[in-house]
């Protein structure tokens, strides 16, 4: 069914190139169909160099907000009036929210993370985590845990294109927050190994494992796992990263597949926590007066259960369901 557009309208979208490969529009104008919001979502392919031009004529247009891919990430960041505590640290963010021509940029994919733990019943606050790689997916999960209340993270990358900037923003983390950071290059097992032994969770940053080479995975010695580790894999494709799987294998904790999209400013701050996709719970907390004022529909979608309340609420291409996912190009809340 075509979407009833009128004069009153707004326009929410997505800036990057390329974009014609994303499901964003899919997903979001779903959700505004959903939350009952009169608002069209687009994806433009907009160049880095070209990104100044298209923020202050989405600004002047009035646009509520738009999100954010690759390569306009970093330099988003600059050309917003203000940034979020995670979007500083990191130099990058994914959503922008426009108030009334102030631009306030924000990283959503770290706080994605932090809601599905939570939410399969997991409290990492305090505790310690060991997370693999240090691209754009792993820094915001290292900030935003970090910022929350982690008590400490060991990072573990390889000598690559991020590892300086890793460096940079561990030891900002070091200084801002009272998270202890630790950056690790890997390259010694023992050291991965003895870091997960004392961790309440494992975080797989990386894209090893993603579609097409699914048997690919970042942890080949399974002896590193312990029963009561729980282990977090940003890839969404396959379902059952081969890390989760070989896990599952020892009889550990069950694994959880997360796959998370957060996007600020938008729910009442009464919306439902309940084990639900959020964007069925909302249906129900989100009064006309509050509907008005959102801006675009925040749901996640993490593992089984959830998965499977996220798939009644998406439209199909091809036959195949659309799903929401982190980040983890949960990029990734949107792409």
């Amino acid at each position: 069914m075509s979407k009833h557009i009128t004069g009153h309208t707004g326009l929410l979208c997505l800036l990057g190139s390329p974009v014609a490969h994303s499901v964003s529009p899919e997903m979001h104008n779903e959700a505004c169909d959903q939350l009952g919001l009169d608002y069209s979502y687009l994806a433009f392919d907009v160049p880095e160099d070209k990104m100044p031009q298209a923020v202050e004529g989405l600004r002047t247009m009035g646009a509520r907000g738009w999100n954010i891919t690759m390569p306009g990430k970093n330099i988003m960041c600059k050309l917003a009036d203000k940034v979020s505590p995670a979007s500083e640290i990191s130099g990058a963010c994914n959503t922008i929210v426009n108030d009334n021509g102030v631009l306030t940029a924000y990283t959503t994919d770290g706080v994605g993370f932090m809601r599905a733990v939570a939410e399969n019943g997991v409290d990492i606050i305090g505790k310690k985590m060991t997370l693999l790689g240090a691209g754009g997916a792993a820094t915001a999960i290292l900030v935003q845990a970090a910022l929350d209340g982690v008590a400490e993270i060991n990072v573990f990358n390889v000598r690559d294109n991020f590892f300086g900037r890793a460096e940079e923003i561990v030891a900002k983390l070091n200084e801002r927050t009272s998270c202890k950071v630790t950056l690790h290059d890997f390259s010694d097992p023992e050291v991965l190994r003895a870091s997960i032994a004392d961790s309440a969770i494992l975080v797989n940053g990386t894209s090893v494992g993603m579609a097409p080479k699914t048997e690919n995975t970042i942890i080949t010695d399974t002896t590193m796992f312990h029963k009561d580790l729980f282990v977090f894999d940003v890839i969404y494709n396959p379902q059952e990263p081969a890390c989760c799987v070989r896990q599952k294998r020892l009889d550990a904790r069950p694994e959880t597949v997360c796959t998370c999209c957060y996007t600020r400013e938008l729910l009442p701050s009464n919306c439902g926590l309940a084990r639900i996709c959020r964007l069925r719970s909302s249906k129900r907390n989100t009064s006309p007066e509050n509907k008005k004022n959102s801006c675009f529909a925040e749901f996640s979608a993490c593992g089984g259960s959830l998965r499977r309340h996220a798939q009644k609420a998406t439209r199909t291409r091809n036959g195949k369901r659309l799903l929401p996912r982190i980040f983890i190009r949960w990029q990734k809340p949107f792409l």
